[in-house]
C-alpha cells in the first residue's frame, strides 16, 4: 500500500495472479503529483510480483482528472508551468506504460472519469463501468490543452473524427455510450466483481499475445510521439493568461464542490 494507492494481490477464478490497485487520493482522486508517483510505484510492485492482470479502480468517483485548484494555486504563484511539468509527463508515461506492459489492464470505475484520467480508461484492455460512470473532457471549460491521450490514443480507439467532435463539444458520455463506442466492455452494478470475472475468462497467454500484436512497436512509437506533443501543448497553454482566467471561472462555477 502506498499513500494514495491501495494494493492487494489476489488469484482470479482461473488461478491468474492479479494486482488490484485502487486510487485513494483527495478531491475525487485528482491527478496530482503524489498520486501519480504512487500509481507508478504500485505498477512497479505489481510487475515485480509478475501479476498478469492489473485491475485498476477508484472510489465513488474514479478520478476527476487534473487538480484544477492545484494548477490555479500554482498559477497564482507564477509556478503553473513547473507544476504542470510535475503532473502531465507522469500521466503520459503511465498511459504509455499501460498499453505497452505485458499485463492485461482492466479498469473498474464508478462516477467521474474526467479530463486526463480518461487516459487510464483509453489505455485499458477491458473496462467495466457502473451505471453512474461518465467521461467528459472539460478542456474547453478550463482552458487546458488535452492530455492523457485524448488526441494521442483516443483516435486510435474510436477514429479521429469522433475524437475531435467529442473534444470540441465537451459532451458527457454515459457508461452505455462508452460501451457503444468500444471504450468499455460492460455496464455493471458491481464493476469490480464483474471486471475480475471478465479478466479470468480465456487463456491469459493468448490474450497478452493479442495485446502485443495490436499495440506493436510501430503503433506505440506513434502514440508516444503524440503524447509528447500533448505535453508540449499543455505546457504552452498553461502559461497563457487566458488559461488562468479560465481556471478561475471554472472554480467559481463549481464553488465549494470537491468532486466533479
Amino acid at each position: 500500500m502506498t499513500a494514495r494507492i491501495t494494493s492487494e494481490t489476489l488469484d482470479l477464478a482461473n488461478g491468474t495472479l492479479c494486482a488490484r490497485l485502487t486510487l485513494a487520493g483527495g478531491r475525487a482522486n485528482s491527478l496530482e503529483p503524489v498520486l501519480l508517483r504512487d500509481l507508478a510505484a504500485a505498477l512497479d510492485e505489481a510487475e515485480s510480483k509478475d501479476a498478469k492482470v492489473i485491475l485498476l479502480g477508484g472510489g465513488r468517483n474514479f478520478s476527476s482528472g487534473g487538480d484544477v485548484r492545484g494548477f490555479h494555486e500554482a498559477s497564482l504563484g507564477g509556478e503553473a508551468v513547473a507544476y504542470a511539468g510535475e503532473v502531465v509527463p507522469r500521466l503520459q508515461t503511465i498511459v504509455a506504460r499501460l498499453i505497452a506492459m505485458p499485463r492485461l489492464v482492466v479498469v473498474a470505475a464508478r462516477g467521474a472519469i474526467t479530463g486526463g484520467s480518461a487516459g487510464l480508461l483509453f489505455a485499458a484492455d477491458l473496462a467495466v463501468l457502473a451505471p453512474d460512470a461518465f467521461v467528459q473532457p472539460y478542456y474547453p471549460q478550463v482552458g487546458f490543452a488535452p492530455d492523457g491521450g485524448w488526441t494521442a490514443l483516443l483516435p486510435e480507439r474510436i477514429g479521429a473524427g469522433r475524437a475531435f467532435e467529442w473534444l470540441q463539444s465537451d459532451r458527457r458520455l454515459s457508461a452505455r455510450n462508452l460501451c457503444d463506442l468500444g471504450l468499455a466492455t460492460r455496464v455493471s452494478d458491481h464493476p469490480e466483481e464483474t471486471a475480475a470475472e471478465l479478466a479470468a475468462n480465456g487463456e491469459i497467454g493468448t490474450r497478452l499475445t493479442t495485446k502485443a500484436l495490436i499495440w506493436d512497436a510501430a503503433r506505440r512509437e506513434r502514440i508516444n510521439a503524440r503524447l509528447e506533443a500533448e505535453t508540449s501543448a499543455f505546457l504552452d497553454r498553461i502559461a497563457q493568461p487566458e488559461t488562468a482566467r479560465g481556471m478561475s471561472r471554472f472554480l467559481k462555477r463549481i464553488g465549494a464542490m470537491t468532486d466533479v
